[in-house]
C-alpha cells in the first residue's frame, strides 16, 4: 500500500461540550490543536479530510479538504461516514481532530496491518479496542456505517466490530510508542497539561 491509496479523515464536528469552548481552535505549542491531527497524518496520506459540523468553518491548510456532517452532532460514527464517503482512497485512516500526539509510527503500522486483515485495524490498550485510531478499508466499512446508522447507532467502537477489526496489540504499538501518546484525546481544560 502506498500513500496514494489512503486518505485520512479527521473527524472534527463534535460539540466540545466538556470543554465549554471550539477545543480545536485551542493552542498547543502555538498551533490550533486541529493542527496537530492534520500534521501528523499528512505524510502517511495523499489525501485529508476534515468533518465538521454543517455550519463549520475549520481553519484548515491548503489542500486540505472539509465536508460537513449531514445533521449537527449526530455523534462520531454519522461523522465517520461523511468522510469516509468523501475519500477517494480504497483505505481510510481515521483519527480525531482532538488527538494532539499522533504518533506517524503508529498510524503507519496500523495501515500496513490492514494488508493482513479483512477490512478495519484498531488498536488495543487496557480496556480494550480503542475506536481511534482505525483504519478501514472504504467499500466494506460504508456497507457496514449504513447498516449500523439505520439501525440507530452511533457509537464508534461499533464500526470496528462490525467489521471484525484486527486488533494491534498494545505491547505491538506501544514499541513505537512507549507513552501512549497516540490515544491521547483532549476532552476538558485539565487534558490540556
Amino acid at each position: 500500500m502506498t500513500d496514494a491509496d489512503v486518505t485520512a479523515v479527521v473527524l472534527a464536528g463534535g460539540r466540545s461540550r466538556r470543554f465549554g469552548r471550539d477545543k480545536l481552535v485551542e493552542p498547543i505549542d502555538g498551533r490550533p490543536l486541529l493542527a496537530h491531527a492534520i500534521d501528523a497524518v499528512r505524510p502517511l496520506v495523499s489525501e485529508i479530510v476534515v468533518v465538521t459540523a454543517p455550519d463549520g468553518r475549520p481553519d484548515v491548510p491548503s489542500g486540505v479538504r472539509v465536508v460537513h456532517d449531514p445533521v449537527a452532532f449526530e455523534g462520531p460514527l454519522v461523522g465517520a461516514r461523511a468522510g469516509i464517503a468523501a475519500a477517494s482512497s480504497p483505505v481510510v485512516l481515521l483519527v480525531a481532530g482532538d488527538m494532539p500526539d499522533l504518533v506517524p509510527a503508529v498510524l503507519a503500522s496500523m495501515v500496513v496491518a490492514l494488508r493482513e486483515a479483512d477490512d478495519a485495524v484498531v488498536l488495543e490498550q487496557e480496556d480494550g479496542p480503542r475506536p481511534l485510531p482505525m483504519v478501514v478499508r472504504r467499500d466494506p466499512a460504508l456497507v457496514a456505517l449504513d447498516r449500523l446508522i439505520g439501525g440507530g447507532e452511533r457509537r464508534l467502537l461499533a464500526l470496528p466490530d462490525a467489521l471484525a477489526a484486527k486488533v494491534i496489540a498494545q505491547s505491538t504499538w506501544r514499541a513505537l510508542d512507549p507513552d501512549g501518546a497516540t490515544t491521547r484525546d483532549i476532552d476538558t481544560e485539565g487534558d490540556l497539561a
